[in-house]
């Protein structure tokens, strides 16, 4: 503006000298404007950062928080059996158990369990009753050191879990091929097999079981496949014909020599082979969805 009011005021001035006179004219200049101050920024408060998983199993996560009170409970646990860990014996068993239940917990929803809020409150109010009240659950909850939603979210996952276990364990048929076997174990290899050529021999087998294992005679009982520790036993025993016997087979226990008195192919399991196959196809299981999981995170335990 200043620019555009600078020729005006020349013109003015340049007419009254030509005129002889000099008249001074009032000219009215801008005022200045005043600057408009910088606009501050006020600054945003921080984003807390958020604290990762312990654990990511797929999409379901364990927190920090739920792991800590989890090994809590555990080394609680150690205590009162009067056993001890180490903190990395620890944090697998804990970091293991709790993937564990996460998994057969998204394996029991794909199958199509379901818990509705009403029938989780109603195992919630069980849990009171049995325990004298709602407020002696919440005692123990915090002796436990669950928060009533921390605790009811375990509940949940806890009641999938057990029903995915249970349809796993129902797999397991009640019979099965069997076999009732006599075992000669040594120590020592060479002697082993210096039992085995007094066999071929002619040496009676059942005599040597009972010199060396006077109470039982050798006598392992039935049993199916899957059920014995050592593997290598169990394979020479089912290849075995009635009436016949191995060579010596190695293992983790010793030195066997294993003779297969009787076989059939559709036997009864007894209680204890039943729970052994039972376990072992729920492991089975747990290992092929581990396998097949995304699982990650600092405390993650290691693949063995």
């Amino acid at each position: 503006m200043l620019k555009q009011l600078f020729p005006l005021v020349m013109i003015t001035l340049f007419l009254s000298a030509c005129s002889g006179t000099v008249t001074t004219l009032p000219v009215e200049l801008p005022s200045a404007t005043p600057l408009t101050p910088e606009a501050t920024l006020t600054p945003l408060p921080p984003t807390e950062t958020p604290i990762p998983p312990a654990v990511t199993v797929n999409t379901d996560q364990i927190s920090l928080d739920e792991y800590n009170a989890e090994m809590e409970r555990y080394q609680a646990a150690l205590t009162t059996a009067g056993k001890t860990a180490t903190e990395e014996e620890a944090r697998q068993a804990v970091s293991t158990e709790l993937i564990s239940q996460i998994l057969l917990a998204q394996g029991a929803l794909e199958a199509g369990y379901s818990l509705d809020a009403g029938a989780l409150q109603q195992k919630l109010d069980d849990l009171a009753a049995k325990l004298g009240g709602a407020d002696k659950l919440q005692a123990w909850q915090q002796d436990h050191h669950y928060s009533e939603a921390s605790f009811a979210e375990a509940l949940k996952r806890g009641a999938a879990s057990a029903w995915m276990r249970d349809k796993i364990m129902s797999t397991v048929s009640s019979t099965s091929e069997q076999v009732h076997i006599r075992e000669i174990l040594l120590y020592n290899e060479d002697a082993a097999n210096n039992i085995y050529d007094r066999i071929q021999n002619g040496a009676s087998f059942e005599e040597i079981a009972t010199q060396i294992d006077p109470d039982a005679r050798g006598d392992i009982g039935w049993f199916p496949r899957g059920f014995l520790p050592e593997k290598s036993v169990e394979d020479a025993a089912f290849a075995l014909e009635t009436g016949a016997y191995s060579q010596v087979v190695p293992g983790e226990a010793g030195f066997h020599i294993v003779k297969l008195i009787e076989r059939q192919s559709d036997r009864l399991l007894d209680q204890n082979a039943l729970i052994v196959l039972q376990n072992r196809a729920l492991n089975e299981w747990l290992a092929d969805r581990r396998q097949k999981s995304k699982i990650s995170g600092s405390l993650a335990p290691v693949a063995p």
